[in-house]
């Protein structure tokens, strides 16, 4: 089997006011809310999901909901989050962030144009230009107009002191390509190395910002957990769970999330990567035009419903 990650799946960071985070993601950025369940190791706290219109994979910005004290943001971390959007809407995010009172730097990140900006706990993102011909999944409901809605993710910036053997790792086992470098927008001495998988673009880039002068992070909320790569199915993901097992990286073994079928490692900087299948989707559970709109659970947890949804703070 010829082993190759097809792009961005997912990524993971950390809230702690979940109501705040529901509407900013949902009203400022007009992303969908696919899907509103708990953190399957901790079901004192949501899990909340945010993607485009159909809950495509790629497209999901999840948060964990942990009481966490804001992040000092440094390095050995996963430090800014791309958002693809036409490359003709950023003239309308521009005017859209500065109107919800968010400030807004205008970089170029490899060669394309970018927003960089945080939500209100610091939390960084980006909305880049994906000159990529794609069928948007517009959601029907979102304040946003649909051909300038959010397509999904884009390039995942993360942060090393010390890039060999995170490189090593990329392109020797995880069989990315590296696709070139450009001076980090914040720091002109800082290089940022760019690897692409599968088709390449910006649904499938990953930066590596090397900052040896930065403090190592101090994680919390306004941070990312994890970030997690695309795999098409359960045998491509054992194959590549075989593939990894020897680098002797700590990792999680297999695990079932229902929604996806999943395999956590940690790269040599210490952040957290996964890989996750495309299948079999948040649909699973509830029908996609009311994706996101009550309490799902995966079956293990369905007997504990009552109990769970006693401990939940309402969104």
């Amino acid at each position: 089997m010829s082993l190759e990650l097809t792009g961005i799946h997912h990524l993971s960071a950390v809230t702690a006011k979940a109501k705040e985070n529901l509407g900013f993601y949902t009203g400022t950025l007009g992303m969908r809310l696919v899907k509103k369940t708990v953190n399957q190791d901790d079901v004192t706290s949501y899990h909340l999901f945010y993607g485009d219109g159909e809950a495509t994979p790629g497209s999901d910005l999840t948060f964990f909901d942990f009481p966490a004290a804001p992040e000092h943001h440094g390095t050995h971390s996963i430090s800014r989050t791309g958002l693809r959007v036409a490359p003709e809407s950023l003239d309308y995010w521009k005017t859209r962030l500065a109107d919800a009172g968010v400030e807004v730097m205008e970089v170029e990140q490899a060669g394309r144009k970018a927003l960089w900006f945080a939500d209100g706990e610091g939390q960084r993102l980006a909305i880049t230009a994906d000159g990529k011909a794609e069928a948007p999944k517009p959601w029907a409901k979102s304040p946003v107009p649909a051909e300038h809605q959010i397509r999904g993710l884009g390039p995942i910036v993360m942060s090393v002191p010390d890039i060999t053997r995170t490189e090593q790792l990329l392109t020797e086992v995880m069989n990315m390509r590296k696709a070139g470098t450009y001076a980090h927008p914040d720091n002109a001495s800082d290089t940022v190395h760019v690897f692409e998988m599968g088709p390449g673009g910006a649904a499938a880039e990953l930066h590596v910002a090397v900052q040896p002068g930065l403090p190592a992070t101090r994680y919390g909320a306004g941070g990312v957990h994890h970030v997690a790569f695309r795999v098409p199915d359960k045998a491509a993901l054992t194959a590549w769970a075989e593939r990894i097992q020897p680098t002797r990286l700590p990792n999680s073994g297999e695990v079932e999330r229902y929604y996806f079928r999943s395999y956590y490692f940690r790269e040599p900087n210490g952040i957290l990567f996964e890989l996750a299948t495309d299948g079999p989707g948040f649909t699973a559970d509830e029908p996609l035009e009311s994706l996101g709109e009550s309490l799902a659970l995966p079956p293990f947890l369905e007997p504990r419903r009552a109990e769970i949804e006693a401990g939940l703070k309402p969104l």
